[in-house]
């Protein structure tokens, strides 16, 4: 007999005594299901995170901050410095002809959850009547636009569905006054969706502030960046730092991104060796109970090859199950759902994303499983004296 059929016929037998070994061949598939889909969780949940951040970012518009500040709210642009900023070469016009430039300053207050009733801070962003020119993806869905001069807000949709008090015509308590919520608003999916949005003058009075952190941009190409940050950053009377918005989300996105991608490595290991434990004493446990099995098929003429493969084949089938389990235990829970990450300063709606390529992580992981816990029972399998084997109980 050759050595595929060999393989295939031992391979066919132990497959077959699979179902009089559900209980021990399922912990495998439990374990391997587990791993997977508490792994993709963690993923899909960092890619969420990761795309609606990056959604932000644009390559046509620039963002202007304080010399040395990592971000907003370290920032601090005084007046004059923001009137050179909008005056500098390469910015796009609005329809009324001033330049598509948004000075911002940013705040926050704490809102109750809906789910929990707990407190979360949320971002409340200043913006100027340009901001629209700037950020033409922002859209008000329901109610309209806060007007200059009064103290009104509009809400992120990922705030709106994540907190409660901010429906339309609901006001809010910033520092000593009342806001009231006059419109809700969408933009792609990105990180403003999380937010408040008002008039920055208004909202720098309520505050008792006269600088804001940032202004944003919106140039007239993408080519035009590097006239605009050259003439920002050789000016004398200026103190800047510029970046394209897609580059500044970018590093927003790996830097926030970096804890919860410790997170799932940490996890994907400690379970990873958890299910590799369980799925070698499954399979020393299966080879042990055939060893009898396995040794008379040695001695009527079967090589060890043909009992190493039927045994990793089994462990990887197995694991595929488990994968599959996990993968689709995943993609019901967790595709598509609405989270929210925060503290008491700021918080981040947005929705989780089980990707193909996290469905292939699973499958790839669940293969490397079955093989690490397949491989050493087959060996001992191929290895194990036929004479001994023979007088097992």
């Amino acid at each position: 007999m050759s050595a595929l059929r060999q393989i295939a016929s031992v391979t066919g037998m132990n497959l077959r005594s699979v179902p009089q070994r559900l209980a021990s061949s399922s912990v495998i598939i439990v374990g391997i299901a587990g791993v997977v889909a508490v792994i993709m969780s963690v993923s899909a949940l960092t890619r969420g995170m990761s795309d609606a951040v990056l959604a932000t970012g644009s390559a046509d518009r620039a963002i202007v901050l304080r010399a040395g500040a990592t971000g907003e709210v370290s920032s601090t642009l005084l007046v004059d410095a923001v009137a050179t900023i909008k005056d500098a070469p390469g910015i796009g016009r609005e329809p009324g002809g001033g330049p598509a430039a948004s000075a911002e300053f940013v705040t926050g207050v704490n809102l109750l959850r809906k789910e929990t009733g707990s407190r979360a801070g949320v971002t409340v962003r200043g913006v100027d009547p340009a901001a629209t020119a700037v950020r033409p993806e922002l859209s008000v869905i329901d109610g309209r636009m806060f007007k200059p001069g009064l103290r009104e807000l509009l809400v992120g949709r990922g705030a709106f569905e994540k907190f409660s008090g901010v429906a339309l015509a609901d006001e809010i308590q910033l520092r000593d006054s009342r806001w009231t919520v006059v419109g809700v608003f969408e933009s792609d999916g990105d990180i403003n969706e999380s937010s408040l949005i008002a008039d920055a003058a208004t909202l720098l009075s309520a505050y008792q502030r006269t600088a804001v952190n940032s202004v944003t941009v919106r140039l007239e190409s993408e080519a035009a960046f590097d006239e605009f940050k050259a003439a920002l950053t050789t000016n004398p009377t200026l103190s800047v730092s510029v970046e394209r918005e897609s580059d500044f989300y970018r590093r927003q996105s790996a830097e926030a991104g970096d804890v919860l991608r410790i997170v799932g490595v940490a996890v994907a290991i400690f379970m990873g060796l958890g299910a590799i434990f369980a799925a070698l004493n499954t399979m020393y446990s299966a080879v042990s109970v055939r060893s009898r099995e396995i040794a008379t098929l040695r001695a009527i003429g079967f090589g060890a090859g043909g009992v190493v493969v039927s045994v990793l084949v089994e462990s990887l089938l197995l694991s595929l199950l488990g994968a599959s389990l996990g993968a689709a235990i995943s993609w019901v829970l967790f595709n598509g759902d609405t989270v929210m990450l925060g503290d008491s300063v700021s918080s981040l709606v947005f929705k989780m994303q089980v990707t193909p390529a996290l469905l292939g992580l699973g499958m790839t992981l669940a293969v490397g499983v079955g093989l690490i816990g397949g491989l050493f029972p087959a060996v001992r399998a191929a290895r194990l004296p036929v004479a001994t084997a023979l007088r097992a109980v």
